[in-house]
């Protein structure tokens, strides 16, 4: 049976994830075109990061509204040859964006546990049917070192729940601080043949980051150019060494579910990072997936990146 191949993607952030949920919005952020442009590309998926909260009310009961959008989804990515990864951003009792989001408790919380189990095998019934193209994302970003051996439990408990409805479609995992390569190599083995490691590159934060006002891991004032970040080709390998012998290791892949450069950086700086990352994510064959196609400080389709757009997505 075909699978994803989740070689080179572009994140729908900002669609139904970290947004306002107004329907208006919803429905105009990204329109049917959008995914026409992004498969022109020669992109082969997309990421779209949802939230729990389009898809369960505050009580853990289903919005159905919120599936058929995601439905629609797939289905212009299905017309557009795109396959997609279904990402799951911010469950209840947590996100990874806890300078703004109120989320906590999930780790020990057992409702809010089954609240994740419900929504993911409701998610399997839906998309499981759709095993050639569409792949799951179980939770995007755990923050806390502390957290890991609680997820590494609730994410073996949440595949084998899936497995009843989706045996076949892949399911990607990532590990602490939010899908660090370096921490790749603390995750359990797959628990079968269609689960692959997920990690997020920002490498080196000061510099794909800079001016960032949401992390207090940058000064917001701060500039560097790209000769002095320390950053190159030989960089990005040594970085990823351990998730790629982890991932050989237990006979699985590795993909990058999130990469990218602000919008603070240069155009001509920012084709240098990528040129140097895709090639690493070429020579090992790492599945890869940009963000992100609109706006959120990173946008690939912006107007600041026309002049060297045409290059940019030769090295996503």
């Amino acid at each position: 049976m075909k699978k994803p191949m989740l070689i080179k993607g572009i994140n729908l952030g900002g669609w139904l994830s970290q947004c306002s949920y107004d329907k208006k919005h919803m429905d105009t952020f990204i329109k049917d075109e959008d995914f026409d442009i992004i498969a022109s590309w020669g992109a082969d998926h997309v990421r779209i990061p949802f939230d729990y909260n389009i898809l369960q009310d505050n009580n853990g009961n289903f919005i159905e509204e919120g599936f058929r959008r995601l439905e629609k989804a797939v289905s212009d990515c299905r017309r557009c040859g795109l396959d997609t990864v279904l990402d799951l951003h911010k469950t209840a009792g947590f996100s990874f964006d806890y300078y703004s989001e109120s989320e906590s408790g999930f780790f020990e919380n057992t409702e809010y546990q089954q609240r994740f189990f419900r929504l993911w095998e409701k998610m399997a019934e839906i998309f499981g049917k759709h095993s050639d193209t569409v792949a799951f994302e179980l939770l995007n970003e755990i923050t806390d070192e502390s957290f890991l051996k609680s997820w590494k439990k609730i994410a073996s408990e949440c595949i084998s729940r899936i497995r009843k409805y989706a045996p076949d479609t892949i399911i990607l995992v990532g590990s602490y601080n939010n899908n660090a390569a370096e921490t790749v190599q603390y995750l359990d083995a797959p628990a079968d043949e269609n689960v692959m490691y997920n990690m997020h590159c920002y490498e080196p934060l000061k510099f794909t980051h800079q001016g960032a006002y949401w992390t207090d891991a940058i000064v917001p004032s701060e500039r560097i150019k790209y000769n002095n970040s320390g950053c190159s080709a030989e960089y990005f390998e040594k970085l990823f060494s351990s998730a790629l012998e982890k991932s050989k290791n237990n006979n699985t892949r590795l993909y990058c579910g999130e990469y990218g450069v602000i919008n603070v950086v240069s155009p001509e700086e920012t084709l240098k990072w990528y040129e140097d990352i895709n090639s690493v994510f070429r020579k090992y064959n790492i599945g890869r997936c940009a963000w992100n196609y609109r706006q959120m400080d990173f946008g690939i389709s912006d107007s600041r990146l026309d002049g060297v757009r045409n290059q940019l997505i030769k090295y996503l």
